[in-house]
């Protein structure tokens, strides 16, 4: 029986942000995912691996934040791969531009 992992469930220490600290096996199991569709994310630019094979992949701590992600939008909108990184790449869009807009408000308080 496949068990599902939740975001909350997981507990990963941190040494640094990008600091690479899974392999692939490790990967699709915290994210309880296939190494297919791990694959498929970094084909499509979701994800970002230290190494030049799959079997040389370290992900940092941000990329599984961002798996998980693309887990629940697949999920919930019933989305193909390169679906899921068109709504990845329009929702860090829309994060930067609130950032921006943040910025600019609290410099001209």
């Amino acid at each position: 029986m496949k068990k599902k992992i939740t975001s909350s469930q997981l507990s990963i220490t941190v040494i640094a942000e990008h600091e690479p600290t899974l392999n692939l096996a490790e990967f699709c199991r915290a994210c309880g995912q296939p190494a297919e569709w791990v694959i498929a994310l970094v084909e499509e630019g979701v994800l970002d691996p230290q190494g030049d094979r799959p079997i040389h992949w370290r992900f940092a701590t941000v990329n599984l934040r961002r798996a998980l992600r693309a887990s629940r939008i697949q999920q919930d909108l019933d989305l193909n791969v390169p679906g899921v990184a068109v709504v990845l790449d329009l929702l860090d869009e829309i994060e930067r531009l609130q950032r921006r807009l943040e910025y600019r408000y609290s410099v001209s308080l």
